[in-house]
């Protein structure tokens, strides 16, 4: 419980940093959605399971800029929770917590910026092998994984919709607390350690802009190399979120996340193991607030 409301003063910390300083030096805003979904079945010949589940998004950035100096900031949480039959097993369907800094300086041409960025990513409770939910079928967990990125290059910001940044001098550092997974070198530890780091190339293409009506489109893809071991095999990650507004109150969501990661074994279908492709999709209708 500390660490999550760790997470949540760092939050609350960076709104209250774009509400002091005049709004003209500051862009920001975010998108808030909570999805609800729940089936019911009462002698239904076609057979079905009665089902309840629900989704909280949010979505916030924070963007500074002032002469030759900007300062990006961007924090993404997501959580879900579902519950099916008379079972009292509650399963988890979304989370996520993805938060990024980016300070620049003029550097030439108008649009190119000397950055450096820092990147945290975790999640915020325990994920397992469904249908269990032992301690012994844990497959991850807060800081289990976790990732912190630092990284110094070049960033291409031709307007405020897109930015390209490109680092050949970035250190990642895998985290791994929970001891079941660190014991087992799980997400690419050694196994009994906790913390795993690379050195190597980083890039990071990022675009937001409402591309029609009530229609908002946010999308992010970072790739990565580490020079010391396999720099062929480059890290994926590919996020979009298409946020679309109905009325005042209701909303859509579509949300999609594709990783490829060649230190992450995956169970596959077929019983193997080993690195795979993931993706994850979620569809979202209910509240939704944007600001």
């Amino acid at each position: 419980m500390k660490k999550i409301v760790t997470l949540f003063l760092m939050l609350l910390s960076l709104t209250s940093v774009a509400q002091t300083d005049s709004t003209k030096l500051w862009k920001r805003g975010g998108v808030l959605a909570l999805n609800f979904t729940q089936a019911s079945f009462s002698n239904w010949a076609a057979g079905g399971v009665n089902s309840v589940s629900g989704q909280t998004l949010f979505n916030l950035f924070a963007n500074y800029k002032k002469g030759s100096t900007t300062w990006d900031n961007t924090l993404d949480m997501a959580y879900g929770l579902l519950q099916q039959g008379k079972s009292s097993l509650i399963r988890k369907t979304d989370d996520k917590f993805d938060f990024t800094s980016k300070y620049g300086r003029y550097a030439f041409a108008k649009v190119w910026y000397y950055s450096i960025l820092f990147n945290f990513k975790t999640q915020f409770s325990p994920g397992y092998t469904y249908p269990n939910d032992t301690t012994q079928s844990r497959i991850s967990d807060m800081l289990a994984p976790g990732y912190a990125l630092l990284a110094i290059g070049l960033d291409y910001k031709p307007n405020d919709a897109f930015s390209l940044f490109i680092s050949p001098f970035t250190g990642r550092t895998t985290i791994v607390t929970a001891p079941l997974l660190s014991e087992v070198g799980a997400f690419g530890v050694k196994p009994g350690e906790t913390l795993r780091n690379e050195f190597g190339g980083y890039l990071r293409a990022q675009y937001r802009k409402d591309i029609m009506t009530n229609v908002n489109l946010a999308t992010k893809l970072e790739l990565f190399s580490n020079y010391l071991d396999r720099p062929q095999n480059v890290d994926l990650n590919w996020e979009v979120l298409l946020s679309m507004k109905v009325n005042k109150y209701l909303s859509a969501s579509i949300n999609t996340q594709m990783i490829y990661d060649h230190d992450i074994t995956i169970l596959r279908e077929d019983g193997s193991s080993g690195p795979a492709l993931q993706f994850r999709e979620v569809l979202g209708i209910g509240f939704s607030a944007k600001f």
